[in-house]
């Protein structure tokens, strides 16, 4: 299972920036590539995340995701927003409003242009899926998580040590370190900022993987149930079972292409 880091940085932006970098381009970490150069991934994010967020079972919020790999290394940096209900993450991001060391020139503007300057990531751990909508397509991809099998929330243990009390974000907070073990037995460790006046809520969190720092901030929270339709794939779209066809088909569109087999 992935940590809370990857799938926030890795997934959000670079599902839409791969597809539009040249195919032949080295892929992973090395290669070259930086970040433009990593494969989109099924997210992970509720499995272990949702552990941070404590006893709240629905609620939405603005998170803005930062993220900095070593001292002037990549950067990576967006606003989204967020919901959840039982289990559910719905996260909403303007693409073109990422912003990064490692964004090529010009890439929100083509993003935008070929209807992918908005998408909607959709989990559903406990079913073993995600949906990776882009309403600018009226399209999506149905993919599954890693493995493929639903998340037993039951099994995910959470360690707290309280670290002290400090003000955070506006809000006075209880510091707390939290340990993540997941159903294999796998660890992730993040410090979180626990707001008093918020029902506890995780106002701010730092985590750290493969030298890469990453700070989630949440503003607006609203602890009102969000409509379980949210959580469903749109009525109407296109699905696709991969993202790569559907970006590929979006691409070809743009250029006047036709379709393979026409």
């Amino acid at each position: 299972m992935k940590s809370f880091a990857s799938f926030l940085i890795v997934l959000p932006l670079m599902a839409a920036v791969c597809s539009a970098q040249p195919q032949n381009r080295p892929r992973g970490n090395g290669g070259g590539g930086g970040l433009g150069g990593m494969a989109p991934l099924a997210p992970q994010f509720s499995a272990t995340l949702t552990k941070l967020f404590g006893d709240h079972k629905a609620f939405s919020t603005v998170m803005d995701v930062a993220m900095a790999r070593g001292t002037g290394g990549d950067s990576f940096a967006t606003p989204c927003k967020l919901a959840f209900l039982d289990g559910k993450f719905r996260m909403e991001i303007d693409l073109t409003q990422a912003k990064g060391s490692q964004i090529p020139p010009g890439m929100t503007e083509q993003l935008k242009a070929m209807g992918m300057g908005e998408m909607t990531i959709i989990s559903q751990e406990a079913k073993g899926i995600s949906y990776f909508v882009y309403p600018g397509l009226q399209s999506y991809a149905e993919i599954a998580t890693s493995d493929g099998k639903p998340v037993e929330a039951d099994k995910i243990k959470v360690e707290v040590t309280e670290l002290g009390k400090e003000t955070m974000n506006g809000h006075p907070c209880v510091k707390n370190k939290v340990i993540v073990i997941d159903q294999s037995g796998k660890t992730n460790e993040a410090t979180v900022w626990n707001a008093t006046d918020l029902k506890k809520f995780p106002v701010h969190i730092e985590t750290t993987e493969a030298n890469a720092k990453v700070r989630m901030d949440f503003k607006d929270v609203k602890f009102d149930k969000p409509d379980a339709k949210l959580f469903e794939a749109p009525a109407g779209f296109a699905r696709y079972e991969n993202l790569q066809t559907m970006m590929q088909e979006a691409l070809m569109k743009r250029l006047g292409a036709p379709k393979p087999g026409q």
